[in-house]
């Protein structure tokens, strides 16, 4: 699916002048709009919404003050962090939103928000792989599997985030040392998203890979990748002492934010138990907000368990897990 860019006086002429609220989303349309007509119908507040493949962040650095944009929606901790970074976003003081989401789900300084997770898992062949043949991250750098795993690009935001989540947990040597083991048992060079992995593990070229939990629930609602879907089951890795690691989906309010009371009334709405449970079930992601459980078909994967290292000491990490992985020559 193309997804293009609304040009910016689009956006403008269809915003009124007041009590709208203008969105920048990485987040593909059929991800984000039941959330966007459910807030409307519950607070009367109209939204305009943007959909980029990329340059969010230059684009409001080149709109500046003028920027009409008041919220942004991205997934990634490294998108949110790369906006906080470049002073595009501004706090935002909401007792509600605080209490709804976790101290590990959002920026310290409350720039940024997790609205829902996912969990970098395995998938694993369901014909050659046995239960409880890999339990941990670093398992993945046995030699046992040589010639056996399969992934997208190390350079890859889910990937590095990754990278990131070991470098905080075990430093930067010990992260060399896994990168350089899971390198040496690649079937192939890195390649294609999440879903071709799993694609080639179901034509026999390799028996796991890396990919993240929402790729499940859209390959099975996909007939043409069904029969991909059935040939793997998600294995729930963990840190050595920990728990899994997951990434995230979220929001911030823009810097110039023209309408920030009705960009805050939608960030509050997103928090919300209500929101969460649209958003969980539409994208096959866990909610954030404690108590609200995911769907039946995210809770048929299995149990998650959460590694509880902070988001924010991940993402403090992506400079130095980008120079390890061309360091070691990941995709070369």
């Amino acid at each position: 699916m193309t997804i293009r860019l609304a040009p910016l006086a689009l956006i403008l002429a269809a915003a009124p002048a007041a009590a709208d609220v203008n969105i920048y989303s990485y987040r593909q349309p059929e991800l984000v709009q039941p959330l966007l007509d459910a807030f409307t119908q519950a607070t009367g507040i109209e939204t305009n919404i943007a959909f980029l493949d990329k340059g969010m962040v230059q684009r409001l650095q080149a709109e500046g003050a003028r920027s009409p944009a008041d919220v942004i929606l991205t997934s990634d901790i490294s998108r949110l962090t790369e906006a906080v970074e470049a002073g595009v976003t501004q706090p935002v003081d909401s007792a509600a939103i605080n209490a709804a989401i976790p101290v590990s789900l959002r920026d310290p300084e409350n720039h940024w928000y997790g609205l829902t997770t996912r969990a970098r898992v395995v998938y694993a062949s369901r014909d050659r792989v046995a239960d409880g043949e890999i339990a941990t991250y670093e398992d993945l750098a046995d030699p046992k599997w040589k010639g056996r795993i399969c992934t997208r690009s190390g350079l890859h935001a889910y990937n590095i985030a990754l990278t990131s989540a070991m470098i905080a947990r075990d430093g930067a040597e010990a992260a060399q040392d896994w990168l350089e083991g899971l390198k040496a048992n690649l079937a192939r060079k890195p390649q294609g998203n999440d879903r071709a992995q799993v694609k080639a593990i179901w034509a026999g070229e390799c028996d796991i890979s890396l990919g993240n939990t929402y790729y499940m629930g859209l390959m099975q609602s996909d007939p043409d990748q069904q029969a991909w879907a059935d040939a793997v089951r998600i294995v729930f890795p963990v840190f050595e002492g920990g728990g899994t690691h997951v990434n995230l989906s979220g929001m911030a309010m823009t810097a110039a934010a023209p309408h920030r009371d009705e960009a805050l009334a939608l960030m509050e709405f997103l928090a919300s138990a209500e929101a969460q449970q649209i958003y969980g079930a539409t994208n096959y992601e866990y909610p954030v907000t404690p108590g609200v459980a995911p769907s039946d078909t995210v809770a048929n994967w299995g149990t998650l368990t959460p590694d509880t290292t902070p988001l924010a000491d991940i993402a403090a990490r992506r400079a130095e897990a980008l120079r390890l992985t061309e360091t070691v020559d990941f995709d070369g």
